[in-house]
């Protein structure tokens, strides 16, 4: 069984390697959460994400005769990156197996950090499930994401570093994937500080550990679906649930829309680019899942490997949850000066028309009339519930997407 000695040695032998990365108090979080939020920054981490932490730590214990046979891995992005990284650092080969849907931009850091990157399966487990039969084929060594002593090992000096930052804490708080970054946090913190409370935090769509707490055993999930694709598993671990089971006080799970406004926060107040699955964890103190109101909590911020393409469509996603984002529907007459006065009454109301479209044909439009399409940005969700209210008393009859 793992113990905290474990944990201190692969901080010792990671020196170098993985960042020491920053524990930043926010008085932003703080008041709206009702509690002392310090934000645990994983997301600064060498390759975007704490997964270098395990990673390193397993390919470096590894004996000669197996690093000659190369190392694989199954990833939806961040582990991908950091076993490539780790194998790079080592001088032996890498091959990853990520899902087809995997983010273009973490298939490209991957391979650009010395991996040989095969697309397998929808999901996670697809790809895992392939890299196994390959690792049976080839001979190569297993680098499991969570479910390995090693690699959860090296994810818990994020703990060590938590504590030597902030000591006084009343609370840990970590997103749950597979189990293996809460795992390795929670044996470092309890050995160390066994008063300090440890929540984890799934995603809503994927709360494969909570549903295997209530079963005491791992339970595979049918389906795991969110945004947070860092933490989208169906199945946890053996070794993490049981460390789960050991150490962790309570796990909660927030839902996608609670994670996008988390998100667009860390943005806009912060500057920060974090993932899903990297806000989670402070999403489940602002939506005031546990029970710390007035105490000392760290939250980690697992990673900050967001695709462009993704982080827009989840940034809209968050703007429109927080009521600063609006699609709305009208019939107008097709006549000069129509489009005019609709848009003059917007402007009069202080909303900005980010576009603008119509169409004058289909079931729903009258001979005469054309359908515009408005997507809109709101001060706020009052603001939003009064310019629709405000083109009502206009005449405008309106729906809203």
């Amino acid at each position: 069984m793992l113990t905290i000695t474990d944990v201190e040695e692969a901080r010792r032998t990671a020196t170098g390697v993985a960042r020491i990365t920053p524990l930043r108090l926010t008085h932003t979080f703080s008041n709206m959460a009702g509690c002392e939020v310090w934000l645990k920054l994983e997301n600064l981490q060498k390759t975007g994400s704490f997964k270098i932490r395990g990673s390193y730590n397993k390919v470096r214990k590894l004996p000669p005769e197996a690093k000659d046979r190369g190392v694989i891995a199954a990833s939806a992005g961040n582990h991908a990156q950091g076993v490539a990284y780790a194998a790079a650092r080592a001088g032996i080969s890498s091959t990853v197996v990520m899902p087809e849907n995997a983010a273009l931009s973490k298939m490209k850091a991957t391979a650009e950090y010395g991996a040989r990157v095969l697309l397998h399966g929808a999901d996670y487990d697809e790809a895992h499930r392939f890299a196994e039969e390959y690792q049976r084929k080839h001979g190569a060594v297993f680098v499991h994401a969570f479910e390995d002593p090693d690699v959860v090992a090296g994810q818990g000096t994020v703990g060590l570093e938590i504590l030597e930052q902030c000591p006084d804490l009343d609370a840990v708080v970590v997103p749950i994937g597979g189990g293996g970054l809460i795992a390795g946090i929670a044996l470092a913190v309890k050995s160390l500080k066994p008063p300090i409370r440890v929540y984890g935090v799934e995603a809503a769509g994927a709360a494969s550990m909570k549903a295997s707490l209530r079963a005491g055993t791992p339970v595979g999930l049918k389906s795991a679906h969110t945004l947070a694709d860092g933490i989208a598993v169906k199945k946890p671990g053996r070794l993490t649930l049981q460390m789960v089971q050991q150490y962790v006080d309570d796990v909660v799970a927030v839902d996608d829309e609670e994670i996008a406004r988390t998100m667009l926060l860390l943005l806009e107040r912060y500057k920060l680019l974090v993932e899903g699955s990297g806000a989670a964890a402070p999403a489940a103190l602002l939506s005031h899942r546990l029970p710390v109101e007035g105490k000392k909590v760290a939250a980690v911020v697992s990673g900050g490997n967001v695709d462009g393409t993704v982080l827009s469509r989840i940034l809209q996603y968050g703007l429109a949850e927080a009521g600063r984002y609006v699609r709305l529907k009208t019939v107008i007459s097709d006549q000069p000066g129509a489009l005019h006065g609709l848009l003059s009454v917007i402007a009069e109301l202080r909303a900005n028309v980010l576009t603008v479209s119509h169409r004058r044909m289909g079931p729903s439009i009258p001979p005469g009339f054309t359908e515009v399409e408005l997507e809109l940005e709101t001060r706020d969700p009052e603001h939003m519930v009064h310019v629709e209210r405000s083109l009502h008393q206009k005449g405008y009859r309106i729906a809203s997407r």
